[in-house]
């Protein structure tokens, strides 16, 4: 037997229900995987909040794990080669991740890198492909200055990394106060700016004279947008991963992993964000983890926000 979070109707954390499952055998194209750490995002609480179309309840938690292959189905190939037991893994997308052992499709397992902890390994693909599809459809290029939103949150960071390894240029917001993200920022490649009053005004001295070609919103404020709209003259060089609201009025990009086409640009883009990793060029920072039990404790810890970094649940 293994344990798994599920939203049993649609609701917040604290019905969520710590359930014993039968973990099945996997069978042709399926591995199953013993989770050693199982990311935490605020999509797995938000995703179960409500009814949705198409969402059948109980639904089970998480979306991307890092474990052990313990069984293996016939014809049953990873998402980067063959897998037999004992490999260690990351799985991205996946339903029910937040679990002490899964059976999934083998195509979602991917190895590894060696370079992270489980830990790291299981909040990488999430944020990592979502910041890879922001770089994509806004059409970034080398030598190109963008303006980034919330750039010291988790997918934030990611775009840091990846836009420092195709040659962009990343001035990213951070709040008025906070040292620490400022920090954060510099070291992956950034250049900070506080957001607040005369925003506008602190981006155009940052990028010295360059013109700002896109822009990345992982905040959703209305500061984001009116700044974005100023500073880039190609709306369909502005997207939003937060507010839908804002792309709908103004025209500006829109992307979710629950559109078809950014599942698919994000199962492509799995492979390229593992190289990083797996190279250096791509690390993960964590700011706390939790026991599996504990997992309601850590989503609310993510949803208040600025949590410093990712956070991991261990089994």
């Amino acid at each position: 037997m293994a344990q798994q979070w599920r939203a049993q109707t649609p609701g917040s954390p604290e019905n969520w229900t710590f359930a014993e499952i039968e973990v099945p055998e996997p069978g042709p194209g399926e591995v199953t995987v013993r989770v050693h750490a199982a990311g935490v995002n605020p999509a797995d609480a938000k995703h179960v909040a409500a009814p949705r179309p198409g969402v059948i309840f109980p639904v089970p938690i998480g979306y991307e794990l890092s474990g052990e292959v313990t069984a293996v189905g016939p014809d049953a190939v990873g998402g980067s080669g063959p897998l037999t037991v004992g490999d260690e893994v990351v799985a991205f997308r996946v339903q029910g991740g937040y679990a002490t052992e899964l059976t999934l499709p083998a195509r979602d397992a991917f190895a590894k890198p060696a370079a992270l902890s489980h830990a790291e390994a299981a909040n990488l693909l999430l944020a990592g492909t979502t910041a890879a599809e922001m770089i994509q459809v806004t059409r970034t290029t080398a030598g190109e200055t963008v303006l980034l939103h919330a750039a010291s949150g988790a997918v934030g960071v990611s775009l840091l990394q990846q836009a420092r390894a195709l040659g962009i240029r990343v001035i990213g917001t951070v709040g008025p106060d906070a040292d620490d993200s400022a920090a954060r920022v510099r070291k992956f490649g950034g250049l900070p700016v506080a957001y607040g009053d005369g925003l506008t005004e602190r981006v155009l001295e940052a990028a010295g004279g360059a013109p700002i070609a896109a822009a990345w919103d992982a905040a959703g404020t209305d500061e984001a947008l009116a700044v974005s709209l100023a500073l880039v003259a190609e709306r369909d060089r502005i997207v939003t991963i937060v507010s839908p609201q804002h792309a709908e009025t103004h025209g500006i990009l829109w992307i979710a992993g629950a559109r078809p086409e950014s599942a698919r640009f994000r199962d492509i883009a799995r492979a390229r964000v593992l190289e990083l990793a797996a190279s250096g060029d791509l690390e993960v920072p964590v700011a706390r983890t939790y026991p599996l039990a504990d997992a309601p404790e850590a989503v609310r810890f993510v949803m208040q926000g600025h949590p410093g970094g990712k956070v991991a649940l261990l089994s």
